[in-house]
């Protein structure tokens, strides 16, 4: 089946991105604390890691959404006739579409009006750098509901 290969690299490339995040987060914590400690405390330390936490969180949340890791009630699809399964699950499923398009658009047109603004103690990186995640995230994640539908439809028409 070719929608599981790309399932499965999408899903890959997610997780390496979420890993070296959390290598990022770790070792630039790691740092500011081992700095702190020593009386050279990093300036810039606290806005990265608000930072890397929320990148953290958005591909993550793409992640999640890909493995349908996130709190849902599949149970409400099962109790419903078998003739309404599959409509349900397909509005339900373009309720989560339609939202994350709309997150996607707005984020990125907050980042045409953040594109003057810039980190307070990094002056010289853009906050559309970091906001960038929110409508990034947000294709990541239509992406993956997109190739985890086939496994809704699935679990829609199973008895």
């Amino acid at each position: 089946m070719p929608s599981q290969g790309l399932h499965r690299r999408f899903e890959r490339a997610l997780e390496w991105i979420v890993i070296a995040l959390m290598v990022a987060l770790a070792v630039e914590v790691t740092a500011g604390v081992a700095f702190r400690y020593t009386g050279r405390a990093l300036a810039w330390y606290d806005e990265v890691a608000s930072v890397l936490l929320a990148w953290v969180t958005y591909y993550g949340a793409a992640l999640a959404a890909l493995k349908r890791s996130h709190i849902g009630v599949p149970e409400l699809v099962r109790l419903l006739p078998p003739a309404w399964r599959v409509p349900i699950a397909l509005v339900a499923e373009g309720f989560v579409v339609a939202f994350f398009a709309l997150l996607a658009w707005v984020g990125y047109t907050v980042l045409e009006v953040l594109r003057h603004d810039t980190l307070v103690s990094l002056p010289e990186v853009s906050v559309v750098v970091t906001q960038s995640v929110i409508p990034i995230s947000a294709v990541l994640f239509i992406v993956a509901q997109a190739l985890s539908l086939p496994q809704t439809l699935r679990e829609a028409r199973s008895p």
